[in-house]
């Protein structure tokens, strides 16, 4: 049976092609959402791109008939306008949630498919269940947080074997099909206590070891198992697109800065080591700091700023750390994500922390600034959101997980044990 799908603002925003993605449902868009669009097409930040992007499909589709009367979509599904009639208020007390709600309920008698209101917003789903109108969040770009791929597995192999990739080399892998780049913790068949670490190679066809930490790494040496996958995943030229999980204090953030500093700084691999994040507050937005542009932004870069005077710390040329951070000619920017867009970033290590904070198109848009020579480090906690409008099983940092597993050019870990301290590492756990 076909539906009636009320859409909220949020939907749009989160993902402007959202209108063509009911099949051939009907898909009804109050006339205050209408409005908060054009609110939020002037915004220079990923909201207004995608509010820019609905507004053009909207105009495009106005030239096919009328939006108050419906217009056909390519998918054999329906878009329309809807203003509510005189004698009803368009959102009650300037409400485009109320609007929503009342739109729902309208349709719900008017008509006799089932009206679904489709929100990213969890409390008028809820209000809108209280009233008795179904209501779901849009659910198209969710993955399975079950399913989430951590990036390793074990494998049994031969003595011969486990003893050709400990001296450098490596073998054929001839079992089940698994993803390229997978990490594998190797056990001997004839003694499972005798354990090595390994990764199939791009092709998904051989066994390979791992990089070994260089010694400039020394002040962070890796601790488990997770850790050495990372700074091979890191380090591996091969592997453009790194995606790193992991709770607070599990060493994402360090790993991925001390790699790219390695490569940047030591052997000069990349121009420049760019590091970024969103500025996601958990308190007053950017506006209430005093301060220029740059001082707003430190208390979002602190992470950033804490990670590199560790490692340069290790570094005794006090001056030459100075100019590694100098805006003009250093080898180290530190940029909110807001200055990301529209750039093409060549022949840089590009980190962004807190990368679960992103919708899915928001990843899409910084990975597709990278160009020649680059290489790009996706980093977060996807139990630590900030966003609203995302989730752990909906945000960009997961879906690019999932998405990028079958292609050679990405790899991916899942960091689990904390190595901060201890208490820190019973505190994620336990609070």
């Amino acid at each position: 049976m076909k539906k009636n799908y009320v859409l909220d603002t949020n939907v749009l925003l989160h993902d402007p092609n959202a209108l063509f993605h009911f099949e051939d449902n009907t898909v009804v868009l109050p006339i205050g959402v209408i409005r908060e669009i054009d609110r939020f097409k002037r915004d220079l930040s990923e909201l207004g791109r995608s509010a820019r992007q609905v507004s053009r499909a909207l105009d495009e589709l106005r030239g096919r008939g009328k939006l108050s009367d419906g217009v056909r979509l390519e998918n054999g599904g329906c878009l329309q306008v809807v203003n509510l009639p005189d004698g009803i208020p368009a959102g009650r007390n300037g409400s485009v949630d109320q609007e929503i709600l009342d739109l729902a309920l309208r349709l719900r008698c008017e008509r006799p498919e089932p009206c679904i209101v489709v929100s990213k917003d969890i409390n008028l789903r809820i209000l809108a269940d209280a009233i008795g109108v179904e209501a779901q969040d849009y659910e198209t770009d969710r993955v399975d947080i079950n399913e989430l791929y951590l990036g390793y597995s074990e494998l049994e192999i031969t003595t011969e074997q486990m003893a050709q990739i400990a001296a450098g080399g490596m073998v054929e892998y001839l079992g089940e099909p698994r993803p390229p780049n997978e990490y594998l913790l190797l056990r001997d068949l004839a003694d499972p206590n005798h354990t090595l670490l390994g990764r199939l190679d791009p092709d998904a066809r051989h066994i390979l070891p791992l990089i070994p930490a260089p010694r400039e790494l020394a002040a962070i040496r890796p601790k488990n198992k997770e850790q050495h996958f990372a700074i091979d995943a890191l380090l591996d030229e091969r592997i453009r697109l790194v995606t790193i999980i992991g709770k607070a204090g599990t060493g994402k953030t360090l790993l991925a800065v001390a790699a790219g500093l390695y490569a940047t700084v030591e052997r000069k691999l990349y121009r420049k080591l760019l590091v970024s994040r969103p500025t996601m507050p958990m308190g007053k937005d950017i506006g209430y700091l005093p301060g220029t542009v740059e001082e707003k932004l430190n208390p979002w870069m602190q992470p950033i700023f804490d990670a590199l005077d560790l490692l340069t710390s290790e570094r005794k040329d006090s001056r030459a750390n100075a100019e590694l951070l100098d805006p003009e000619h250093g080898q180290i920017a530190i940029e909110p994500l807001t200055f990301i867009r529209g750039r093409s970033i060549h022949h840089q290590f590009m980190i962004v922390d807190e990368a679960q904070n992103l919708t899915p198109l928001e990843v899409k848009t910084i990975i597709t600034r990278v160009g020649y020579g680059a290489k790009i480090v996706l980093t977060g906690d996807i139990y630590q959101i900030d966003n609203p409008y995302v989730d752990s099983t909906s945000n960009g940092l997961s879906k690019a997980v999932n998405q990028f597993r079958p292609y050679g050019l990405a790899a991916h870990i899942c960091l689990r044990k904390g190595v901060r301290s201890e208490l820190a590492e019973l505190a994620a756990n336990i609070l």
